[in-house]
C-alpha cells in the first residue's frame, strides 16, 4: 500500500524504525512516495491546488443526478411498460420502506452522510455509526408526484403486504422500491431481499401487473418475482439526487443506458462458493482495533476462506461452467433499439477492431458497445474475455463507426514460470455486441 488509512498502524513509528534499522529500504520508501506524488501532480493539484471556497452545494447535487442517470440499469421493460405517460395516469402507488423520504446509501467508505442526517429519523438525529444503513432525504414520493401532477400518488411502506396489495390493485401503475444495504467490513447472509420483500413483490405484482421494480443495492440479488413484474431498475445506491434521477428515468426525460458490470446469478446454488465461511463467533475481528491487524501482519488470520475457481471469476464463470444466469454481464435495456454490423478485425501486435452501431429505434440514446475475445485452446481460458467497450450516442436512425486498438496485453496470458505476460499463437476470436450474451457480430483470426 502507497497511503495508510486512517485507523491503520502499518506505518508511522513502525515504519520509520523499519527504515532506520534496514529491515525496509529508502528506495522503497522513495518508491511510494513517489507513486503519490506522480499522482498529485497529474491531478494538477500542485500547479492548480484546491482553493477553499463556499461549496457549491446545487452544482454538487445536479453532478449527483445526471452521475446517477447514467448508472441506472433497465433489466426488464415487458410490453412497453416505461417510460410512463404521466398524461395517462389517473393513479400511482408508491411502495416500499422509507420510500417516502429517502434512498438508502451504501456503507463504509461509499457513504457519503447527508448533512441533516439519517433520512428516515427527525432532523439532527441520525448520527452517523459504523456499519448502520444511512438513508438520504431524496424522496421516491415527492420526486414521482413531481413528475406527475395530474395523478393521484398514494404510498404504503409495505409493512403490511397485504395493504400494500390492496393499494396496487387499484392504481393504474404500482412502483416497489426495494433495497439490500451492504458495506464492506461484512459479508451478506445471501442474496435475497431482506424484510420478507421477496413476498411483498410478489403480492404487489399478484394484485397489479403493471408492477415496476426499483433496486437500491450494492449487487446482485436473487428475484423470484422476475416473471410476475413487468418492469426492473437496478438504480444501485443513487446518492443525493437519487430520487430526481430515478424519476426521470421512469417517465423518459432519460433514456436509460447504464450496462451490468456484474452477472446477476439465478441463484444462489449457481455461485462459486454457494456457502459464506462463517468465523468463529470467538474471532470475529473489530478491524478498527489496532490489535487485529497486528494479529493479521504477523500472519494470524482468525479464519481461513478457500478461493479456487482460479480465472474463471465474474462472468467467466457462469461462461465456462455453463450456467444459465437472471442477467447476464454487461446487460442493459433502453427505451430504443441498436444493431450492429460491419465488423471488421485485422491482426498484428495490437489487433484493430471496427464495427458500426445504428440506432434503429425511435428515440435518441446511447449504446455501450462491447468487444469480447476467445484465446487460443492452449490458453486453458474460459469462453471469452472483454477486452473493450465505448458508450455511443446516436439520434434515431444514424450509425456510428466503432474503432477499437486492442492492448495485448488484455488477450495475453499470464505465464507463472516465466513470471510474464505471454500472447500465444493461435486463432483468436473476437465477439462484438450489447451484453456478454447478445454478441451478433463473430470474427476470427490467427495471430503468430
Amino acid at each position: 500500500m502507497d497511503h495508510e488509512q486512517p485507523g491503520w498502524i502499518f506505518y508511522g513509528d513502525d515504519l520509520k524504525k523499519a527504515v532506520e534499522s534496514g529491515k525496509v529500504s529508502q528506495a522503497e520508501l522513495d518508491d511510494h512516495v513517489h507513486r503519490i506524488l506522480r499522482a498529485m501532480f497529474a491531478v494538477g493539484l500542485m500547479d492548480d491546488p484546491i482553493i477553499r471556497s463556499v461549496p457549491d452545494v446545487m452544482g454538487g447535487l445536479e453532478v449527483a443526478r445526471k452521475s446517477e442517470e447514467q448508472s441506472i440499469v433497465l433489466l426488464k421493460n415487458d410490453g412497453a411498460q416505461l417510460p410512463l405517460d404521466a398524461s395517462k395516469l389517473h393513479s400511482i402507488a408508491v411502495i416500499g420502506p422509507h420510500a417516502d423520504v429517502g434512498m438508502i446509501s451504501g456503507g463504509g467508505s461509499a457513504q457519503v452522510d447527508p448533512p441533516v442526517g439519517n433520512a428516515i429519523l427527525p432532523p439532527g438525529k441520525g448520527q452517523t455509526r459504523w456499519l448502520e444503513p444511512i438513508w438520504f432525504p431524496t424522496s421516491p414520493l415527492k420526486s414521482i408526484r413531481a413528475k406527475a401532477p395530474g395523478a393521484n400518488v398514494h404510498f404504503d411502506s409495505g409493512a403490511d403486504p397485504a395493504a400494500a396489495a390492496a393499494l396496487a390493485k387499484s392504481a393504474d401503475v404500482a412502483i416497489v422500491f426495494a433495497y439490500q444495504w451492504e458495506s464492506e467490513g461484512m459479508d451478506l447472509p445471501s442474496l435475497s431481499l431482506p424484510e420478507h420483500q421477496d413476498d411483498l413483490i410478489a403480492k404487489v405484482a399478484a394484485a397489479n401487473p403493471h408492477t415496476v421494480v426499483v433496486l437500491e443495492t450494492g449487487g446482485p440479488v436473487t428475484m423470484p418475482w422476475t416473471g410476475q413484474v413487468s418492469a426492473i431498475l437496478e438504480a444501485w445506491y443513487a446518492g443525493s439526487s437519487g430520487s430526481d434521477a430515478v424519476a426521470n428515468v421512469l417517465f423518459g426525460d432519460v433514456n436509460p443506458s447504464a450496462k451490468l458490470p456484474m452477472t446477476f446469478p439465478k441463484s444462489e446454488a449457481d455461485l462459486p462458493h454457494p456457502t459464506v465461511v462463517q468465523p468463529p463467533p470467538a474471532s470475529v475481528p473489530n478491524y478498527m482495533q489496532r490489535e487485529v491487524w497486528k494479529q493479521i501482519a504477523a500472519g494470524l488470520a482468525p479464519f481461513t476462506v478457500k478461493y479456487d475457481e482460479g480465472v474463471k471469476v465474474g462472468y467467466k464463470w457462469y461462461d465456462a461452467e455453463k450456467k444459465p444466469v437472471l442477467f447476464p454481464f454487461g446487460f442493459g435495456l433502453s427505451y430504443t433499439t441498436f444493431s450492429y454490423s460491419n465488423l471488421k478485425v485485422t491482426g498484428g501486435k495490437s489487433p484493430h477492431v471496427s464495427f458500426t452501431v445504428t440506432n434503429s429505434g425511435s428515440r435518441p440514446g446511447a449504446e455501450v458497445a462491447q468487444v469480447y475475445a476467445s484465446l487460443p485452446a492452449a490458453a486453458q481460458e474460459p469462453p471469452k474475455r472483454l477486452i473493450a467497450f465505448n458508450k455511443v450516442w446516436l439520434k434515431p436512425g444514424e450509425s456510428k463507426e466503432v474503432s477499437v486498438d486492442v492492448n495485448p496485453k488484455y488477450i495475453s496470458i499470464f505465464n507463472v514460470e516465466q513470471n510474464g505476460w505471454q500472447l500465444l499463437p493461435g486463432e483468436y476470436g473476437f465477439m462484438v455486441g450489447g451484453s456478454s450474451s447478445n454478441l451478433p457480430l463473430k470474427q476470427s483470426i490467427t495471430m503468430n
